[in-house]
């Protein structure tokens, strides 16, 4: 069952969450992915409620959203079985099925084609309106150096930035 909200009553716990981390979940050609994510934003962008996601480039859940355009995140409320934001943050939907390794259990959507996941039961339903490549060039230097440094894994691995108009939004219980 869900219980539909309004999103701006749960602001506090969303951002607060997001930093510890959240699920980005998305699905094309009938596959559902997932990934941990600790950047987001949520606000109001042309007057509509917008989250705001970052995927590097080399992410597979990022050809996914370019596939379909839909997303959902979810939102750890009360406890929440630590191993569920590891994996999905350290693995590859490539390799692996998280859903089914996991035994996570997914919810119908309402607005969109991409399921919520009931073990994080705070749930935004968000539909693509907008998408911007990072560039190079304008990111502060520190920050440059800090996330994207040359000799590591993330080199060059910038990130796009997804808006997502939210059209649902509710906790599954």
């Amino acid at each position: 069952m869900k219980r539909n909200i309004e999103v701006w009553d749960y602001a506090g716990t969303i951002l607060e969450q997001t930093g510890k981390g959240v699920l980005l979940t998305t699905k094309a050609k009938g596959k559902v992915n997932t990934m941990t994510i600790g950047w987001g934003t949520l606000g109001i962008e042309w007057g509509k409620p917008i989250y705001t996601v970052f995927v590097r480039e080399s992410r597979h859940t990022k050809n996914m959203l370019e596939e379909n355009g839909e997303f959902t995140v979810n939102v750890p409320m009360g406890q929440v079985d630590k191993n569920i934001l590891a994996v999905c943050g350290t693995k590859s939907g490539r390799d692996m099925d998280k859903i089914a390794q996991l035994g996570l259990h997914l919810e119908e959507p309402e607005t969109i084609s991409v399921p919520g996941i009931r073990e994080l039961p705070l749930t935004l339903e968000c539909k693509v309106i907008y998408k911007q490549d990072q560039d190079p060039k304008a990111i502060d230097k520190a920050c440059d150096e800090r996330y994207y440094a040359k000799g590591t894994p993330n080199e060059g691995d910038y990130h796009t930035a997804y808006y997502g108009l939210i059209t649902a939004a509710y906790v599954i219980e």
